[in-house]
């Protein structure tokens, strides 16, 4: 009886290792490239210039998507405003990614005092929203970046400065992290 008892422990075990390196190994074949995604982005600034959001690899990336037409976006843009004032020296940045047009994003910006930077993806926008984790193209949308450029971080809805501060803080504790 207990050598019966030994092998189904060590075929339970045999299988759970087994499940447990196929989640694993699906799960990171399933995780999209995100910096391939970011190099192939086409997004404009506001005066129409084309931009490259692997400029900011290295610091802590927090892309939001988002629209002026969008209420839950323009409720957390104030939030966003103040906390990437506290963790910029930190190697945090911002950048708004707007699905909207660009006189509509300049009146918006001046007058919400939105410091960050905004870009324009037009209906780009919304696949790339899609790679990079979001299949309904839902707004707002928010991905942390960690400094290699690999999301850390996706949420779907707005986020409260409290949520996304602990978020960040524990990513961006100093320059050196």
């Amino acid at each position: 009886m207990p050598d019966r008892r030994r092998r189904l422990v060590v075929i339970g075990l045999g299988l759970a290792a087994a499940a447990s390196g196929a989640l694993l190994s699906w799960r990171t074949s399933t995780e999209p490239d995100a910096e391939a995604i970011l190099r192939a982005a086409r997004v404009t600034d506001l005066a129409g210039n084309q931009q490259d959001l692997l400029k900011w690899k290295g610091q802590v990336l927090v892309l939001n998507f988002w629209a002026t037409w969008c209420e839950p976006c323009r409720e957390e843009i104030p939030a966003f405003v103040k906390v990437r004032r506290k963790l910029l020296p930190n190697g945090v940045e911002f950048v708004g990614i707007a699905i909207d047009n660009a006189a509509k994003v300049t009146k918006f910006a001046r007058e919400m005092s939105i410091e960050y930077p905004l870009l324009l993806a037009g209906g780009d926008g919304l696949e790339l929203m899609r790679k990079l984790g979001n299949p309904s193209g839902g707004l707002p949308f928010t991905v942390v970046m960690d400094r290699k450029s690999t999301v850390a971080f996706r949420h779907l809805g707005a986020l409260t400065g409290e949520k996304i501060e602990a978020q960040l803080l524990g990513m961006a504790p100093g320059r050196g992290a």
